[in-house]
């Protein structure tokens, strides 16, 4: 059974406007002391912070980290009457936020000049541990069709600027301005992937390799491939069900006929902006299908590898609640039409609810 980990990204809003507040570094501090289990960092900018979890064998092992690391946010969030939102972008922003104070955060924002202004998106990140080298450029070239169902499922960012944009990922639109954005390149082994990076880095395009954008990519600290299409989830039994499609897709050994890079990244784009009404480039047959067939067709792809690791049921049972109650993007939106900021504040902490003292 191979491990997994998992990276998610919060943004600190004030609970009465909803628009990003810098977290001080004693703030931050006064968290990572509570730690018992997995990290807290900060992230790209000074409202944002990443909670990891360490490597685990099962989703009960992640769910624990994850509700630790949740509750450690919504305590010290609402000890400065702020919220910590595991949405994809804010739902309002003064556009001022400022960047964490790091070398090479300062690099990227110089590289970025007025697009690190609107960058205020806030993803999920899967890492699965795969030791072969070759097969984690395998495994990678087997995520890249699944991309935009797996974006059309976990799309969690609706608003920008205190509007809804119509968009269930809004946070994919601002990653698609960033260089080596969206769906990679196929590869033929690990050295053309190497070549490929050596070459963007060498353009400058990217700093260094672990700056590059792409939803799929090889790690470059471990040996695992990084799943980064999603965007943060509001529930942390949904960010369970990313990682456990995450890992089946990885380690199934099923061949499938992916598609052209500009396929998936146009399949990309509806599934930003439609989520499960988008229709996408079904990576078994080349052909255009609904998201909710081409949904179909992933699971049949991985559903021997979801029942070896115990995952099935866990699946299933999430597809079913989304079916019935949408995804992110569509609570968020519903919530605010009903009643507004007040519905996406409940919303909001119902995902990093404070801890029992």
């Amino acid at each position: 059974m191979a491990r997994f980990g998992v990276e998610e990204e919060f943004v600190l809003l004030d609970e009465e406007s909803l628009v990003p507040l810098a977290l001080g570094d004693a703030t931050r501090k006064r968290i990572t002391d509570e730690i018992a289990l997995g990290t807290v960092t900060s992230e790209y900018l000074t409202c944002q912070l990443e909670c990891i979890t360490d490597p685990v064998m099962t989703m009960p092992d992640a769910e624990r980290q994850l509700r630790h690391l949740r509750g450690l946010l919504g305590a010290h969030a609402a000890a400065q009457s702020a919220i910590a939102a595991a949405s994809g972008t804010p739902f309002a922003s003064t556009r001022t936020s400022a960047v964490s104070p790091s070398p090479h955060y300062d690099d990227v924002a110089a590289h970025l000049a007025h697009l690190t202004r609107e960058h205020e998106v806030n993803g999920l990140h899967v890492h699965v541990e795969v030791n072969d080298d070759e097969e984690r450029v395998r495994a990678l070239n087997r995520v890249r069709g699944w991309l935009p169902v797996l974006l059309a499922l976990s799309g969690n960012s609706p608003f920008v600027g205190g509007l809804n944009s119509g968009f269930a990922s809004w946070r994919s639109i601002v990653i698609r301005r960033l260089p080596s954005s969206w769906c990679p390149p196929r590869f033929h082994d690990l050295d053309d992937y190497r070549a490929h990076v050596a070459q963007l880095v060498d353009l400058k395009v990217v700093p260094e390799a672990a700056s590059l954008a792409w939803a799929v990519r090889l790690s470059e600290r471990f040996p695992t491939v990084e799943v980064r299409v999603f965007d943060a989830q509001l529930l942390p039994e949904e960010t369970l069900f990313a990682a456990a499609l995450s890992r089946a897709i990885v380690l199934t050994d099923e061949r499938v006929s992916v598609g052209e890079l500009d396929g998936i990244d146009a399949s990309l784009w509806m599934a930003a902006r439609s989520g499960m009404d988008a229709r996408v480039i079904d990576p078994t047959t080349g052909a255009v299908a609904d998201a909710w067939q081409v949904t179909g067709r992933m699971l049949d792809s991985i559903r021997r590898v979801l029942a070896e690791l115990g995952d099935e049921d866990l699946v299933d049972e999430h597809l079913e609640r989304i079916r019935r109650h949408g995804t992110g993007a569509q609570r968020q939106s519903r919530a605010f039409d009903r009643d507004g900021v007040a519905g996406l504040r409940r919303l909001y902490r119902e995902g990093t609810p404070v801890l029992p003292a």
